[in-house]
């Protein structure tokens, strides 16, 4: 018969599930059934369908009789019910299940999408499923985990199993596809879009079934997408809702303060609640988060049917990042940048490159633990050999506030990172170090510090087992990497060594990292490759600001990201001079635009890289007024301010009556204007080596 064929051959693809059928098949060979209920639950698509037939088989080959039933079409009354059940095992109208079903030693009765029922869940519970007799198991396989009565009733709680279906694991998956024949090549891939889960891995086969020479890309099957969509959301409310889920499937973690800002409504509490309640959103400690795949749906659905709200959804959880990351310190600022940097795990060239679950039994602190100072040389010896060893040993002495160490839950070390501030190191650890010998040489004559500035080389960074590879510790360092940038006052250049600088340059390119040849160096018998940045060209914010409109592109790895006009990296004798030339100017703001100020760090961190001359001509004048505005607060400086006003900024038509309107004699009045004129220079230079504070630039990103 068909039916016989229909099931020979979905067995044929049937993998996995070992554990959920030898618990099932246990159960019935026991001399007494151990419980009544067996529920089986997970989200759209896990393959609980395929899983009751393998019980029906199962059934079969035992040779004990079983019914099928999908109630997804049955009214969620009693009467309806009753009826549905009563045709599917072949009952009369005046028969009992006990008159039926109790013949047998054993009898089956598999439900199947039992969350349509949820009405009736009460009635199933107290008045009907009591009177099944004692020899029937009844299976109820459905998207929700039963409602909370099940376990607070003693007698159900030692009668009922509960058995959470979860994705096929990567020998299993992979035994799947071969069964379907999907070229071995394409596997890795496969694997990556479908993170084992069935119907997923059941779709992508069936696209290869149709075409061998398939190269499998998501944004080339989009049917795949819908159909897995279609699974996952049966119903959304509306159009709010629909918001909420594509947010949720954005960001590493969803809370509510976090959906109210990347929704702008008043109030999330109601769209989180409806968050929650979906069977493939998992709750965390500190937040909602979507099933893998879920994720991967939602995500690939909305950049290829509605990029412009996927890039605003995006724009929104950066803005929010920023804010709590100029909040926060510690531990709490790392979780949020992990969050912020989270956002770029679509990109075809970051993706490979980091581990994005990090291990939440990883934390960060200093060298203190009695044994830190030999484990870490001992890492280093390990990776990279006797010399480097000796050279870290140095470090370690000279420069011990620079180590970061990441341990596991027992406080052990699993890896860590040492920066060297270049700027505090002398000729003689050059002569120690090549690699200082380089980063100083590279400095001197390619990117000359000034005044106040400093420059970090990361001198050392592995894990424990798996040295400069993709792992949870070497993600988790990158992590601190990117709090160092956004953290040091007067950062001007970062320099990070690889003892295989080729697998980095893909990602270390869009992460705007140069490679500089002219800085490698080598130690023992392994060349290091070193990347830098220039933060004086592209600072922090601004850099975050590139790494965003990177990201939404569609196709970053083919289309160039937007233009970013470079910073003018002003000596302190020419930033002194534009200060004087924007004073003197400052009545005509059209004299202002060939000030090189407008492209000085100071102004484009205010406005953004990308800001018209316009926005920065009235940033600049806006600079120079609020600078002089705060002598006012210093009793010893208001007495410059006064000559600065009737200056620059209210001028009378000329210093002799600027000095008479202010009644002071004109040696006084000039002497009194150089000295505001130079103490304006020193607050705006310290703006400008240092950058202003995250909050008053959360406007440009």
């Amino acid at each position: 018969m068909l039916g016989e064929r229909l099931r020979a051959a979905r067995h044929a693809r049937f993998v996995g599930r070992a554990a959920e059928k030898d618990l099932f098949q246990s159960a019935l060979n026991a001399e007494e059934l151990p419980f009544a209920i067996l529920h089986i639950f997970g989200p759209g698509g896990i393959g609980k369908t395929t899983l009751l037939q393998e019980f029906g088989l199962l059934c079969q080959r035992l040779e004990i009789p079983f019914v099928y039933l999908d109630v997804r079409n049955v009214d969620p009354t009693p009467e309806s019910f009753n009826d549905a059940l009563h045709r599917t095992i072949g009952l009369q109208a005046d028969q009992t299940f006990a008159e039926s079903i109790g013949q047998y030693q054993r009898y089956v009765i598999l439900i199947d999408t039992y969350e349509t029922l949820t009405p009736l869940d009460s009635w199933l519970r107290e008045v009907f499923l009591p009177q099944m007799p004692e020899n029937t198991l009844v299976v109820l396989a459905g998207r929700d985990a039963l409602h909370p009565a099940w376990r607070a009733d003693p007698g159900w709680q030692s009668l009922t199993r509960s058995l959470s279906l979860r994705n096929l694991d990567p020998h299993e998956s992979k035994d799947y596809l071969v069964r379907r024949q999907v070229p071995p090549e394409q596997h890795t891939t496969v694997l990556g879009f479908t993170y084992g889960h069935p119907l997923a891995l059941s779709l992508v086969a069936d696209v290869f079934a149709q075409r061998q020479d398939t190269h499998f890309q998501l944004e080339a099957v989009p049917n795949v997408v819908k159909t897995l969509l279609e699974q996952f959301v049966q119903k959304v409310p509306g159009p709010a809702h629909r918001a909420a889920l594509e947010a949720c499937a954005l960001v590493r973690l969803s809370t509510e303060s976090l959906l109210t800002e990347m929704l702008m409504v008043n109030e999330a509490r109601e769209l989180f609640d409806w968050l929650h309640s979906l069977s493939f959103i998992e709750t965390g400690q500190e937040g909602l988060f979507p099933h893998d795949l879920a994720r991967e749906a939602l995500i690939a659905d909305l950049r290829w049917r509605n990029p412009e709200w996927y890039a605003e959804l995006h724009r929104r959880a950066r803005k929010h990042y920023m804010a709590r990351l100029q909040q926060t310190s510690g531990s709490a600022q790392q979780r949020i940048l992990l969050d912020y940097i989270y956002l770029h795990r679509d990109n075809l060239l970051v993706r490979p490159l980091f581990e994005w679950k990090l291990s939440g039994s990883l934390s960060t602190d200093s060298m203190q633990e009695p044994g830190d100072m030999a484990a870490l040389l001992n890492m280093v010896q390990r990776h990279e050999g006797e010399e480097a060893a000796r050279m870290a040993s140095y470090w370690f002495s000279r420069q011990p506030d620079g180590v970061l160490v990441f341990r596991d839950e027992k406080r052990q070390p699993v890896g860590f990172m040492s920066m060297i501030a270049i700027h505090r190191t002398t000729l003689a650890d050059a002569e120690i170090d090549p690699a200082i010998r380089m980063a100083r040489g590279f400095l001197q004559n390619q990117a000359p510090l000034r005044s106040g500035e400093i420059a970090t080389l990361f001198r050392f960074w592995m894990a424990h087992d798996t040295y400069q590879q993709v792992s949870s510790v070497q993600s988790l360092i990158f992590v601190n990497i990117v709090r160092h940038y956004l953290s040091s006052p007067g950062l001007a250049y970062t320099l990070l060594p690889c003892a295989e600088p080729d697998f980095w340059a893909q990602g270390f390119a869009y992460a705007d990292l140069a490679r500089l040849p002219q800085v490698d160096f080598t130690v023992g018998e392994r060349r290091y490759g070193v990347y830098g940045h220039d933060w004086r060209a592209v600072p922090p914010l601004a850099w975050l600001e590139l790494l965003g409109e990177r990201e939404i592109g569609v196709h970053v790895e083919t289309v160039p990201p937007p233009a970013v006009e470079q910073v003018i990296v002003l000596s302190v004798n020419e930033f002194n001079a534009a200060v004087q030339a924007a004073l003197r100017d400052y009545p005509r703001p059209d004299l202002l635009r060939g000030n090189p100020l407008l492209r000085s760090r100071l102004v484009m961190e205010k406005v953004g890289m990308n800001a018209v001359e316009s926005e920065r001509i009235n940033a600049l004048r806006t600079l120079l007024r609020e600078a002089a505005d705060s002598l006012q607060q210093s009793p010893r400086e208001a007495k410059f301010y006064r000559p600065l006003y009737h200056t620059y900024f209210q001028p009378a038509p000329t210093q002799e009556q600027a000095a008479e309107l202010l009644d002071l004699p004109f040696s006084s009045f000039r002497r009194h204007l150089k000295s505001g004129v130079m103490r304006m220079i020193e607050i705006l230079w310290a703006q400008e080596i240092s950058g202003v504070e995250i909050e008053q630039k959360l406007n440009s990103v």
